[in-house]
């Protein structure tokens, strides 16, 4: 088939639309016999993210593999197809009171691209990281073998932990097929603290300081919000808890709703725009907001409070701006990666910055695809 999509703006000469790991494995056996690179895309949310692969000859497409396989509801457990959609998946637990503890906030975001691209949102506060969710994965090899991890039990931890090694992975090591993830109960209430400020970390201080476990805690420049998601008493008593703590503490008076405010874990600029995300240990935010503060002070900003994560948009970012800002935050065992900027500057810029274990990465990417045919060029230090 002709291509119709672009990889961080790098054109394949065809696309292949597998509809189930059989497909796939036949895809993947015919591009090895041909010496073909190879690049895959899910729903295409994340498709500009990374760096711009070396070469491309067949993109491979998992949107008809779009299927949920299973779903063990006693279990907490549920299997689907890479391309079956977020949002699908969501609603297909929801009737069993149940839901999948991710929430990157990309559009039309699939199974199997939220893995492969390590995506979270604010609640990774509570629930972590598709990497602590993801039970069970089935990949294809470059050389079209299927390999297997994990199992359809939360504590089946036997056999090599294929996906530790394939989230984030980017599509370098092989095609991810059907994961397995473990699900969590639907919380029956919530309540949402808000309040005004320009010191993120001290406001998080006093909602720890209250007793509250918090599901998520967003900054988005000027309010910090506060989730709280359990029974409805729970619920209740932890957000007036924190309201109290806010009071007592001399702090601005914080607001109590059931609803998430508008925007809420969305990423702090546009397409045309630059993205960043900087990562840092969680008890440096205000030290790293400071440094954000003094090189781009023009900057949008957004902190998963707690998490260790702040992203940064802006209508241009220069490189040696990057650079500075790369500099300074590995004095808070933290980096700088280039998310969101025009693709042909992508080409031309180092989109992930330094990275610890490169040495280790590379091994791993020479056993996995000793040939350098899985998305060449799109990972770190140009796995």
């Amino acid at each position: 088939m002709s291509s119709d999509r672009t990889v961080a703006g790098v054109s394949p000469a065809r696309t292949a639309r597998p509809l189930n790991l059989a497909d796939l494995t036949n895809v993947m056996r015919a591009a090895a016999a041909a010496g073909e690179v190879v690049g895959v895309i899910g729903g295409g949310s994340k498709i500009n993210q990374g760096a711009a692969p070396t070469g491309l000859d067949v993109l491979i497409s998992t949107a008809s593999m779009n299927r949920i396989l299973e779903h063990a509801a006693g279990d907490l457990v549920i299997t689907v197809q890479a391309g079956a959609p977020l949002a699908d998946v969501q609603r297909h637990v929801a009737s069993a009171g149940q839901w999948l503890a991710l929430d990157p906030p990309e559009v039309g975001a699939t199974a199997g691209g939220i893995v492969a691209a390590a995506a979270s949102g604010p609640r990774r506060l509570r629930y972590g990281t598709p990497r602590d969710l993801l039970i069970g994965l089935t990949v294809v090899l470059v050389d079209g073998t299927v390999a297997k991890s994990g199992g359809k039990v939360v504590k089946n931890v036997a056999g090599y932990d294929l996906g530790k090694l394939f989230t984030g992975s980017f599509g370098t090591l092989g095609v991810i097929a059907e994961c397995t993830f473990r699900l969590h109960p639907l919380a029956p209430a919530r309540r949402v603290v808000t309040v005004a400020t320009d010191e993120p970390a001290v406001a998080a201080q006093r909602v720890y300081a209250s007793g509250a476990v918090p599901t998520a805690m967003e900054w988005d420049g000027a309010t910090m919000t506060a989730v709280f998601e359990s029974i409805e008493s729970a619920a209740t008593q932890q957000a007036a808890d924190v309201v109290a703590v806010l009071a007592s503490t001399g702090g601005e008076v914080g607001e109590v709703t059931d609803t998430v405010p508008a925007g809420f874990g969305a990423r702090p600029w546009r397409p045309s725009g630059y993205g960043l995300k900087l990562t840092h240990r969680i008890g440096a935010l205000t030290e790293v907001l400071a440094v954000v503060r003094d090189t781009l002070p023009e900057a949008e900003l957004r902190a998963h409070v707690g998490s260790g994560v702040t992203w940064l948009g802006a209508a241009y970012v220069e490189t040696e701006v990057i650079e500075v800002l790369r500099t300074a935050l590995a004095a808070y065992d933290g980096g700088v990666v280039v998310v969101e900027a025009p693709v042909e500057l992508k080409k031309q810029i180092d989109v992930w910055g330094p990275a610890r274990g490169i040495d280790v990465m590379r091994r791993i990417k020479d056993q996995f695809d000793p040939e350098h045919r899985m998305s060449p060029g799109r990972f770190v230090g140009g796995i």
